[in-house]
């Protein structure tokens, strides 16, 4: 694979299809996935767990936490939508640390999710080399500093009646050349899941899941902008270093980075920062 693999995978829209129709079918064999190994009981599981969500917003929840299991080489996932004015956001994520990345892409104009989601049909974008992207240079340069190598992009098709552009599930790793042949197969099945719980769904609901996402962002994003401006002031350092302590600390302390961020905003003057 090249540092940046973007292409349309034309003969995936047959396999997601014979997926949903019969397993046992022969387009099922070029995913490589075992009818009765793990990863087809993963799917399996997933299925039914999309089918059993009570709300889009809940679906797109369990699609990101079954990213992780699924394609184990990603440390965060996010999904990235689109409205209907083509403006980009991220309703879900499994960490705050995937939406700064996807954020990121959004103001720069460039990254594998942005390639993703400009897909009109099943597709995916691939960088195994963040820091030294000559496809994405501002966007790999800024993620290199904020500790991730590879990043992994499936295009999320919504219902083909729907007037919704497609957007993208976004798999992130740490480590540089984290994503081969097989965990790209893998993603694509996953993007399949997805976008069968996206299927059906009108502008309205869109709309819907883009004002829940938010109203629970906004808390979030507010506190951890705070602590990015109090380190910033105290250390001297830029937006991104800023956030980069914060992750790096969450980690260190086994603790939310949003958490994080609301004991450095609150008790500020008591730490040593």
């Amino acid at each position: 694979m090249t540092d940046a693999d973007t292409q349309t995978d034309q003969g995936w829209e047959a396999d997601r299809v014979a997926f949903c129709a019969e397993p046992a079918v022969d387009g099922w064999a070029r995913s490589g996935v075992a009818l009765d190994g793990p990863l087809s009981r993963q799917f399996g599981t997933l299925a039914l767990l999309l089918l059993d969500a009570d709300s889009l917003h809940e679906a797109m929840e369990r699609v990101v936490s079954a990213a992780l299991r699924i394609v184990p080489q990603a440390d965060l996932a996010s999904i990235t939508l689109r409205s209907s004015d083509g403006g980009f956001h991220t309703p879900v994520c499994t960490d705050p640390a995937a939406e700064e990345l996807d954020r990121i892409q959004y103001q720069t104009g460039e990254g594998p999710c942005l390639e993703a989601a400009r897909h009109e049909r099943p597709g995916h974008a691939l960088t195994n080399n963040l820091p030294e992207s000559d496809a994405f240079p501002e966007f790999g340069v800024r993620a290199g500093r904020l500790g991730f190598g590879s990043l992994l992009a499936t295009t999320l098709l919504p219902d083909a009646k729907s007037d919704l552009p497609p957007g993208a599930i976004n798999l992130y790793s740490r480590e540089p050349g984290a994503f081969d042949d097989d965990a790209v197969d893998s993603a694509l099945i996953l993007a399949s899941h997805a976008s069968l719980a996206l299927s059906g769904s009108s502008a309205h609901t869109a709309a819907a899941l883009k004002e829940v996402h938010l109203k629970r962002a906004v808390d979030s994003r507010d506190l951890i902008g705070q602590a990015k401006g109090i380190l910033m002031n105290r250390r001297g350092v830029t937006a991104d270093a800023a956030f980069d302590i914060l992750r790096r600390t969450s980690q260190d302390l086994n603790v939310k980075l949003v958490e994080l961020a609301r004991t450095v905003t609150e008790r500020h003057r008591e730490l040593d920062l």
